[in-house]
């Protein structure tokens, strides 16, 4: 059984690069304080990394 992760966007991209704003639309994120959940794998984890002062991450077992 592979782990969860839950992704919360809580700092708004405004003033950040375009690459940062497509990572964030592309984790599913569409407003601020909005949660999702996503299989863990290694390319989440990178586009995770790419954003990390945006959003909040948890494991959820």
């Amino acid at each position: 059984m592979t782990a969860k992760l839950k992704i919360t966007w809580l700092k708004s991209d405004i003033g950040y690069a375009e690459d940062q704003k497509r990572t964030i639309k592309s984790l599913g994120l569409k407003k601020l304080n909005q949660s999702v959940l996503h299989e863990d794998s290694l390319s989440l984890r990178g586009m995770v990394v790419k954003v990390r002062h945006l959003v909040k991450v948890e494991e959820v077992s």
